[in-house]
């Protein structure tokens, strides 16, 4: 089991605001994991990753992967569809994520490849989320 904390952050409309935040480990494609921010989106079908993080792990552009995924605005993002080695409290996983091709993107932990993997509980009032493998 582990626990994430919401964080206290700014919001252009709303001012301050808490969000639900998890830190998790990423792998490069040379072996070395890195620790990673994500917002906790159960609104998000896939894990959205910002071009800049995507180079940095060694991502490389493979047209034949090229893909448009659309949020609630609607306006399409150019992706490419990825796998990529993720550590989230004790637990490995390999999901499929989504390496946004521009940087104006929010990363996001979303469900797909992730989710069926905990039981995901938001106490919203005492300002957790805690992810409980079910594996």
């Amino acid at each position: 089991m582990v626990t994430f904390h919401y964080r206290k952050m700014k919001s252009k409309v709303l001012g301050e605001i808490y969000r639900p935040i998890a830190d998790i480990h990423l792998q490069t494609r040379k072996g070395r994991w890195i620790k990673y921010e994500a917002f906790i989106d159960s609104g998000a079908d896939i894990t959205i990753i910002p071009y800049s993080v995507g180079r940095y792990l060694g991502f490389e552009m493979k047209e034949e992967n090229l893909l448009s995924f659309q949020g609630v605005t609607g306006k399409g993002v150019p992706t490419i569809l990825t796998k990529v080695k993720m550590r989230i409290g004790d637990v490995e996983l390999e999901p499929r994520v989504a390496w946004a091709l521009i940087e104006e993107v929010p990363p996001l932990l979303g469900r797909l490849d992730v989710f069926d993997n905990f039981n995901i509980t938001f106490k919203e009032k005492e300002g957790k989320i805690i992810f409980e493998s079910v594996g």
